[in-house]
């Protein structure tokens, strides 16, 4: 009885013992697995602090992926480590890389004998190598948006074979870098430092790693992007203030004659143009013209055109001459794509005259008094003539002619671009020539500045809510 009492303490004491000794063991494993995710934390943490350091030293994107690479290499512990990119036909291609990363394809004959003493030689081959999306670990990983890990690659026909040691490759981790469905590329790195081989824990760590490299990405150029837009906000603030410099001054008008004008473009800076030239102490030159296009580029044809145009007016006492010889030197400033259309006028003032010739411009609007009837009349004049840089000198010169309209006491002359009689309303009909006309017989009797004033109040009324779509240029002569 005493002996199966003891043995059956003794059994007690044993399952006692076992028991304690289990909880042991998985204490122990969970406190080990706590540790493992503590220094994955740590390891991500780390990743994040190198990425954040980065953007705040303003990196260009390839340093930017350098710097990826040289992180993924530090919280891995892998020797090498490269990014792929996926290039517009859809191959893939290394754009940057740390260590000895073995190349995808086999290394040509005479570019073996180089490796020893030539290790960045082999970066070279690498970065120089494209291959198709869907070839190879990193191929397929950009094709299918899913990591792969390979931890025995000695044994994976999918992994390239390369002679040299230093090349060869036992174990390798491929991860997209996606950021809300933007594909940035694929980090891979290869074989870790103590000679093992990476685990499923490892392929997690560097799904985290590669997400938060995406973010860091697309924040690089969300980042450059402001700037950039920050330096052309700043250029076109200051093409717009030296664009409003050359606009002339309105006092440069003769006496005897009252004029204003009004610019407006569409975007921060326009291509139309406006300029009052005094050429006599009788003679002004009055020019408004239109560079097709918007923006910048156009704006810079509308300084060179002035600039020429103020060189030939002096020079010429025909208008049409003036263009001739405008067209002549401008044909080997302007783009085949863009062309000029201007309207240049010559008012003499004891002549009472205005002669004025139209390269493909709006036509102008002469306003006056019939004298039989004494109702006051607006007229839109012809003539002949065909835009600056659009055809042969010869050709234009034919073209092109003289028209002299009287310019009596009274008389009113607007010169405009079709910015002012195109622009719509919300049901995208124009403002049109009719309805510039009845605002100027409806204020005929004014100063020029307040018959523009009627004129763009006009204008706004029509369009309503609509968006200006062209520049907006207006002059209006009136004769005192």
């Amino acid at each position: 009885m005493l002996y199966i009492l003891t043995t059956g303490l003794l059994l007690v004491v044993a399952v006692l013992i076992l028991t304690v000794y289990r909880q042991a063991k998985e204490a122990d494993r969970r406190e080990e697995e706590r540790n493992e995710a503590s220094q994955d934390r740590q390891r991500t943490l780390e990743f994040m602090h190198l990425m954040a350091e980065a953007l705040g030293e303003g990196l260009s994107l390839q340093e930017l992926r350098q710097r990826i690479v040289h992180a993924s290499i530090l919280c891995t512990g892998a020797l090498s480590a490269c990014i792929f990119e996926r290039t517009p036909e859809n191959m893939m291609r290394c754009v940057a890389v740390e260590g000895l990363f073995p190349p995808h394809r086999p290394i040509p004959e005479h570019v073996k004998a180089k490796l020893a003493t030539r290790a960045k030689f082999i970066e070279q081959v690498l970065r120089s190598e494209e291959f198709p999306v869907g070839d190879g670990i990193a191929g397929r990983v950009a094709e299918t948006g899913r990591g792969e890990l390979i931890s025995d690659a000695t044994a994976d026909p999918r992994v390239v074979r390369h002679d040299h040691p230093s090349l060869a490759v036992r174990s390798v981790i491929a991860v997209p870098m996606t950021f809300r469905e933007r594909f940035f590329g694929v980090l891979t790195v290869a074989n870790p430092v103590d000679e093992g081989r990476f685990s499923e824990k490892e392929l997690t760590l560097m799904q985290s790693l590669a997400e938060h490299a995406a973010l860091a990405l697309h924040n690089a150029e969300s980042l450059n992007q402001q700037i950039e837009r920050k330096q052309l906000d700043l250029d076109l603030s200051i093409a717009s203030g030296i664009q409003q410099m050359l606009l002339p001054s309105q006092s440069t008008a003769l006496p005897g004659l009252d004029l204003d004008a009004r610019y407006s473009p569409a975007q921060r800076v326009g291509g139309d143009l406006f300029d009052v030239i005094v050429l006599s102490p009788s003679r002004v030159g009055v020019a408004v013209a239109d560079v097709s296009g918007k923006g910048i580029a156009a704006s810079l044809y509308m300084a060179v055109c002035r600039t020429n145009l103020r060189q030939i007016a002096p020079r010429h006492i025909s208008p049409a001459q003036t263009l001739v010889d405008l067209n002549r030197t401008m044909g080997a400033d302007i783009d085949c794509d863009l062309y000029v259309t201007m309207l240049y006028a010559v008012i003499d003032i004891e002549a009472n005259s205005v002669t004025f010739a139209r390269g493909g411009h709006e036509l102008p609007l002469f306003a006056r008094m019939d004298p039989q009837t004494g109702a006051y009349l607006t007229h839109l004049i012809r003539s002949e003539g065909m835009p600056l840089g659009l055809v042969p000198d010869d050709l234009f010169a034919s073209v092109i002619e003289d028209r002299i309209e009287p310019f009596q006491h009274g008389d009113t002359l607007v010169l405009y671009t079709d910015g002012i009689t195109e622009a719509p309303n919300e049901e995208e009909k124009e403002f049109s020539s009719a309805r510039l006309a009845d605002a100027v017989r409806a204020r005929h009797l004014r100063p020029a500045r307040e018959i523009n004033d009627g004129i763009m109040e006009s204008i706004r009324s029509f369009a309503g809510t609509a968006v200006q779509r062209d520049d907006l240029t207006l002059v209006t002569v009136k004769r005192t």
